[in-house]
């Protein structure tokens, strides 16, 4: 008889822009024990046609409804592609930016739950205030910044709400308090200990 696959542990970074995701996925594939895929939000980017483009990058709002209807499609096929990853004993780390702020709801994070549903999965929320996050934007050079007031653009603060509600995730480090490197060895740590059912388990009760 052949032996049993291994399942591949999957890490899960959710947080906004600029919240210091990437940074953390690098620690992770560098030093962490075993083959780390990253099959994060920019990976899937990366592969989606400039005429679908942000696709599953798409920021609330309900700015682009001409694409919205195909954001559910494109992130069911990113966690099929998790899943079985995980299946072949293939660890992964993901960094998105899960919100839910479409022009109407499309219950995209508890979906994505479902389909990895039996797998190993730690949730991570990845905190950082919001005036940092712009900070950080603006030394990026990025175009979206403050209003001509001086608010803070209405997408941001809606993501920004949408990856802070409490009691989603198994674990939440922020980095404005911490490296990168000491975020992931939280993760680390926490990882022998990730509480049955786990977060994502419990969204994906959700959508049954």
């Amino acid at each position: 008889m052949g032996q049993t696959q291994e399942l591949g542990q999957i890490i899960i970074l959710n947080g906004v822009p600029r919240s210091g995701k990437s940074s953390i996925v690098a620690v992770i594939q560098e030093t962490f024990d075993g083959v780390w895929m990253n099959l994060g939000v920019d990976r899937f980017m990366q592969m989606t046609p400039a005429r679908y483009l942000p696709g599953i990058g798409l920021r609330p709002g309900g700015e682009r409804q001409d694409i919205e209807p195909l954001v559910p499609i494109l992130y069911s096929a990113m966690y099929e592609s998790i899943a079985a990853h995980s299946r072949l004993g293939v660890n992964v780390v993901v960094d998105v930016g899960h919100h839910d702020a479409y022009a109407i709801p499309r219950g995209i994070l508890a979906d994505s739950a479902r389909r990895l549903n039996g797998l190993p999965v730690l949730f991570v929320g990845v905190l950082c205030p919001i005036e940092i996050i712009m900070e950080r934007r603006q030394k990026a050079g990025e175009k979206v910044g403050s209003t001509a007031d001086s608010s803070i653009p209405q997408p941001i603060q809606l993501w920004q709400r949408e990856v802070h509600i409490p009691g989603i995730y198994d674990l939440e480090v922020d980095t404005s308090l911490l490296t990168s490197g000491a975020c992931a060895e939280v993760i680390r740590q926490h990882l022998a200990d990730i509480p049955t059912p786990s977060a994502f388990q419990r969204l994906a009760a959700q959508h049954t």
